[in-house]
């Protein structure tokens, strides 16, 4: 391909990384950069790369667990793409394309090399397994010339664990690695209307999570604060929208005031998030750990306050007593407390909601989130 653009390569362990957070940023890059991606790709991602305005990709095979003898033909095979088409600059995201995209852009003497962090998967763990963890990120952060974090929270913290310096570490703008699309995370009174009455919501307030359903993410939390919750009103109903890693739905049978049909709803995974989310009226995050927090942007993007845990990587998405309110995490009490006050005050639960949506229009926006990626490319040449 002949082009005087310099040439970037984003590289992924999975496409879902790109659907989820490089879409926007790459179409808009590819006006002033000649954009590639490398990657674990199948023949039935090829519709969706074409659409990206991409100079080209290359199928790479990058495993999410640790394989000396896998891991290291991924390395080999990413330098020699990384050497034969001698980029400006590549950016990893995820750990493990991060631990491979950091040897192998070094092997290949890449001149810029991007890392950027949006959550420690190590944080919650002990022992061996966490040190080995810690070390790789630490490999990561001292293989590359710039780390960004989507965070600020996350970075004090990153920097306080010794894995990250002051001197090549960033936050863009406010942080958050994709920001909120607001066109569609958008209050819709007709959509609200038919999701609850499809639900058979009635007029209760509706406390609701979407993500993955683990441990990790609270669950255990959040079933024992509306446990009791459920026991002192009848008012209040509880929606899961997401997938069961961890078959967290068959402990539901422990919670004594928790009646599925009745108080409970397992909405499962969707792909049009945005639709179910209208049916809340308080969204919960009571995650052990979190890189950022899209989701409560995009929960306060449509106007839901919002209750999550004080966590380090979610104290740049909500500000507490504000767009919502904070839990100690894994408090289980606080947490009812919390919960309790959005269930007595329609007012409280407003007035949060419109907060939300105003912090999140001027500061998390898709378009002002791409238009920092795109002025920090700017700034490397």
């Amino acid at each position: 391909m002949n082009s005087t653009k310099r040439k970037i390569c984003f590289v992924v362990s999975s496409p879902v990384t790109v659907k989820s957070f490089l879409s926007d940023h790459i179409k808009e890059l590819s006006k002033d950069y000649d954009i590639y991606l490398a990657g674990n790709f199948s023949e039935e991602d090829n519709a969706f790369l074409e659409n990206l305005n991409l100079a080209g990709y290359k199928s790479i095979e990058i495993y999410r667990k640790i394989n000396l003898k896998k891991d290291l033909s991924s390395v080999l095979k990413l330098r020699k793409y990384l050497k034969k088409e001698a980029f400006f600059a590549i950016h990893s995201i995820t750990p493990k394309a991060g631990l491979v995209t950091a040897l192998a852009g070094r092997m290949a003497r890449i001149p810029y090399r991007i890392h950027i962090f949006t959550g420690q998967v190590w944080y919650t763990r002990t022992g061996l397994m966490k040190r080995l963890l810690v070390f790789l990120d630490k490999l990561i952060a001292g293989l590359n010339t710039h780390i960004l974090v989507d965070g600020e929270s996350q970075r004090q913290f990153l920097i306080k664990s010794r894995v990250l310096k002051e001197s090549n570490s960033y936050v863009l703008g406010k942080g958050s690695i994709s920001g909120v699309n607001t066109t569609r995370f958008n209050p819709d009174a007709g959509i609200r209307f038919q999701v609850r009455n499809s639900a058979g919501l009635g007029n209760k307030v509706v406390f609701g999570f979407l993500g993955r359903l683990n441990k990790d993410k609270g669950i255990n939390e959040l079933y024992t604060a509306f446990d009791r919750l459920a026991g002192e009103r009848t008012d209040v109903h509880l929606m899961f929208i997401g997938g069961d890693e961890e078959n967290m739905l068959s402990l539901l049978p422990s919670f004594k005031n928790i009646k599925e049909g009745v108080n409970f709803t397992n909405f499962g995974y969707t792909n049009k998030p945005e639709e179910v989310l209208q049916a809340l009226d308080v969204f919960c995050l009571p995650s052990y750990r979190e890189g950022f927090g899209t989701s409560v942007l995009e929960a306060s993007c449509m106007g839901i306050p919002v209750i999550c845990s004080d966590t380090y990587g979610l104290m740049d998405a909500m500000i507490d007593g504000v767009t919502g309110l904070r839990h100690k995490v894994k408090d289980a009490g606080d947490l009812h407390n919390q919960m309790l006050k959005m269930a007595i005050s329609k007012e409280l639960r407003e007035e949060l909601g419109r907060s939300g949506r105003d912090y999140v229009l001027k500061n998390f926006s898709g378009a002002t989130i791409t238009d920092e990626w795109v002025r920090f490319y700017k700034s490397l040449e």
